[in-house]
């Protein structure tokens, strides 16, 4: 077997050692640079300097190391094209088979806290992307591996004839293309986020996301799903909570799970606050003065619905909680901790989901953007980050609320921004009592909410994510028991609904902000 030569410089070590050695054993020489021959070198395998290859030393602090013609040449060369190897052999350049390469870890640079601008553009990789995309180009002739998860495959193919096979080359190179683009789209958002008046949406929008797992399926069997994360490095995200405990999540199941966290967010860690959802929408949420009287009071808002749901707590979750939990049937518990027995009761479950997130109450940021896609496009706003009740608030009716029904109005306000619009929420006693979600009018949206309630309507307060173009949901909430009421302000109608709360004696505060949720 002719000797075939493999070009190798890699930030990511990991298997470097055992795919070189192989690589010897099937007759391959290797070129290499910096770290990687060090750590060649170390491990007993010979490769040759690329200096030693063009002749030319390594410069401008390594900046200039590859960028040379007997690099480059020996991977663009058409191998069947006689005139591009008639002018190897004049040129004194022989030819590179296979490529390996990983770029600077540009990423893992710029989650640094407190990282420079200089030391980030230290880390953009100028020859190593070049390498790949230049053998990328190539593919028929060369391949190039840029993950060290493919080292087996490549291993095995060549183990097996001593060739590449033509359909994995050509995979090889289309991830090659994907990795730039993803390693190109990290700078160009590190670099936007550097300068004054950046903009939020620039001409062109390119996003980065790694793989966290595939899936199952989606939404339905039918649906071939995976789920991706950002690499902005948040910590406070359903991608960095840490599972303990049951099987694989599911794609509805990290959907319901973000919403929850998202509705939990608003409460802080102040108060122990627990947040049950189903079906993407908060079926009860409660306070209390321990962990254990919040998840109380988040059952007892919907006990119907949160059977099969998802449940989100701003506290540890201690053995009362657990046991309380373990009573009924519940796909997640997400909080930033779990006690030693609480850990005992519940994964004597075996198929509940038990996720840790420490700073799982720290507030969104407006960086992360929210992204809507719609056929053919995609809708990109800001993150609807301001925390409900943060707002400049008004009474606008004879009355005020009282001090508990601020209180409950607020607690109520901070879960119908997380509803889907038309929204209604009615809360009571720090919980919510009825919650009506993504109806086509606010009147029946009012009605579910109503009719969740039951007798509990009476003496509640009232939320709505927006307007009311009338007055009669207003007439209808007086009309079953509602005290005060909360909602943005803004219909040409406004004092119909002012008049009505007059005239039944009821409170009205308006926000002055709408929260729409579709």
């Amino acid at each position: 077997m002719s000797k075939k030569r493999a070009l190798i410089s890699v930030s990511d070590k990991t298997g470097l050692v055992d795919f070189a050695k192989a690589l010897k054993e099937l007759n391959y020489e290797i070129i290499s640079t910096g770290g990687t021959a060090k750590a060649l070198a170390e491990a007993g395998i010979a490769a040759t300097e690329v200096s030693r290859l063009t002749g030319f030393p390594e410069c401008l602090d390594g900046r200039v190391k590859t960028l040379h013609p007997a690099i480059h040449a020996g991977i663009l060369a058409v191998r069947d094209n006689p005139e591009h190897m008639r002018q190897l052999e004049l040129l004194g350049i022989g030819t590179i088979d296979l490529v390996v390469i990983n770029l600077y870890p540009f990423r893992k640079t710029v989650l640094r806290e407190q990282v420079t601008l200089e030391e980030a553009i230290e880390n953009i990789d100028i020859g190593g992307p070049t390498m790949i995309r230049a053998a990328a180009k190539n593919w028929q002739d060369v391949a190039v591996v840029v993950n060290p998860e493919d080292y087996p495959l490549i291993l095995q193919k060549l183990s097996y004839d001593g060739i590449v096979p033509r359909e994995l080359k050509f995979r090889l190179a289309a991830k090659v293309f994907e990795h730039t683009a993803a390693y190109d789209a990290l700078i160009a958002s590190f670099l936007r986020g550097k300068y004054e008046d950046a903009p939020l949406f620039p001409q062109e929008l390119t996003f980065t996301y790694e793989k966290a797992q595939e899936m199952r399926y989606g939404e339905n069997p039918h649906q071939k799903a995976a789920f991706y994360k950002e690499s902005a490095g948040w910590d406070n995200v359903i991608s960095a909570a840490r599972q303990l405990h049951g099987k694989e999540l599911s794609y509805n199941n990290i959907g319901d799970a973000g919403g929850a966290l998202d509705v939990l967010k608003e409460f802080g860690g102040e108060t122990p606050c627990a947040v049950a959802v189903k079906h993407a929408n908060p079926c009860g949420v409660g306070l209390g003065e321990t962990v254990s009287e919040a998840y109380k009071n988040a059952y007892e808002a919907d006990p119907v619905s949160i059977f099969g749901g998802i449940v989100a707590l701003n506290r540890e979750v201690d053995a009362d909680t657990a046991r309380a939990m373990g009573e009924i049937f519940l796909e997640i518990i997400l909080a930033p901790g779990f006690s030693p027995e609480a850990i005992e009761i519940l994964t004597a479950k075996k198929n509940i989901r038990l996720l840790e997130l420490p700073a799982l109450y720290k507030a969104n940021s407006p960086k992360m953007l929210d992204m809507k896609r719609v056929a053919g496009g995609l809708l990109v706003q800001e993150l609807d980050a301001l925390l409900a009740g943060n707002e400049e608030l008004k009474t606008v009716t004879d009355r005020p609320p009282t001090e508990e029904e601020l209180r409950q109005l607020l607690f109520a306000w901070k879960v119908v921004k997380h509803v889907k619009s038309n929204g209604i929420v009615l809360a009571k006693g720090n919980r919510t009592v009825g919650v009506g979600p993504g109806q086509t009018n606010r009147v029946t949206a009012l009605e579910l909410a109503v009719r969740y309630a039951g007798q509990s309507a009476k003496g509640s307060v009232m939320a709505s994510d927006a307007f009311f173009p009338f007055s009669d949901c207003v007439e209808l909430a007086v009309k079953a028991g509602v005290t005060a009421i909360i909602q943005p302000g803004g219909s040409i109608r406004d004092e119909d609904s002012i008049r009505a709360c007059n005239q039944a004696g009821i409170a009205m505060i308006f926000t002055g902000v709408r929260h729409f949720k579709h």
